[in-house]
């Protein structure tokens, strides 16, 4: 059981009858509390609990629909994104209980002041290195319209002009990344055919692939429900038709791909991993046609050569620039 969790459950009181929660991790504890519901951002931790718990967790940026008589907010990542989830919860719950749970080293003391904006904030407890507030809400706020939160940037490209919308919580929000800007420097001798662009955050890769490689088929592929409304919202705004699907890795993938592009991600929350980005290099053989190339941006200090090359192929340093280097390799 995440800690967290434990941490409700040792208010259990607190939480039976209908009740919503927001990030809720994939662990037991829609079992434990049988009336709630689960609102997730995460397609790995959505099949998780959709397997287990069918229909009781909704995958979307937007909040579900529903008559709550409380909502717990499993604190995210972003205090951008912790607002917007916040106003969008005690928008439905005037006079109701909004709880705000999350680690000591996420910074749950902090957030909880973002409870002010709803009533006077109160710490129920405290335990498992995490923390349990709660807020009447005394005046439900109106409920936001994320579109009106994103941040536009403008790209000056080779092409033309491209325009990338994010959203709040989305990675590298209204900004490119070094990464990335060092990645779409070498864009050229892409394979034709069907292209992946993992990871794809705001879309900023696959809508460049797109207008570069306007015969190729290209398909975004993200975990989170914030970034697949990001990547849309981008290819919308630059009039590109692309594929974009939510997955929880690679495996979500389609096969029999000309081309992986990827800056992939290995952050969650406060704890660093890497397990999709290894799980990328371990079997995108699995997704690639004969032939087809995997082209990848990392950060120096990953040692990803020898995976890429013990289970693809040759691994091929085409750049290096601050603290980032392109690796590319064929099937």
């Amino acid at each position: 059981m995440d800690p967290r969790s434990e941490v409700l459950l040792r208010q259990a009181e607190l939480f039976d009858g209908e009740l919503l929660l927001a990030g809720l991790p994939a662990d037991d504890l829609l079992g434990a509390l049988p009336q709630a519901h689960g609102w997730t951002w995460h397609a790995g931790d959505q099949a998780l609990l959709a397997a287990r718990f069918p229909g009781r967790c909704q995958f979307d940026a937007q909040q579900p629909l529903g008559d709550y008589r409380a909502a717990v907010l499993f604190l995210p990542k972003s205090r951008e994104l912790t607002d917007y989830l916040l106003q969008a919860l005690a928008s439905r719950l005037a006079g109701q209980p909004l709880y705000l749970v999350g680690e000591k080293r996420g910074g749950i003391e902090r957030a909880a002041k973002q409870l002010a904006a709803y009533g006077k904030p109160r710490k129920l407890d405290s335990a498992r290195h995490c923390q349990l507030w709660c807020v009447e809400v005394e005046q439900a706020p109106a409920q936001p319209d994320l579109q009106s939160l994103a941040q536009t940037y403008t790209l000056p490209l080779a092409e033309g002009p491209l325009e990338v919308v994010t959203l709040p919580g989305v990675f590298a929000h209204g900004r490119l990344d070094r990464g990335s800007a060092l990645l779409l420097e070498h864009l050229q001798d892409i394979p034709s055919g069907h292209l992946l662009d993992f990871g794809c955050g705001a879309g900023v890769l696959g809508a460049v692939l797109k207008r570069r490689y306007p015969g190729s088929q290209v398909t975004l592929l993200d975990v989170d429900a914030f970034a697949i409304a990001s990547s849309r919202l981008t290819l919308a705004r630059n009039g590109l038709e692309a594929e974009v699907i939510a997955g929880s890795g690679i495996e979500s993938a389609p096969v029999e791909l000309s081309a992986i592009i990827s800056n992939p991600p290995f952050h969650q929350g406060v704890h660093t991993d890497y397990q999709a980005s290894e799980n990328l290099l371990t079997q995108a053989k699995r997704h690639l046609r004969e032939g087809g190339e995997l082209r990848l941006v990392a950060n120096s200090f990953l040692k990803y050569p020898p995976l890429i090359e013990r289970h693809l192929g040759p691994c091929r340093t085409l750049a290096e620039a601050e603290g980032f280097r392109i690796y590319s390799a064929r099937r």
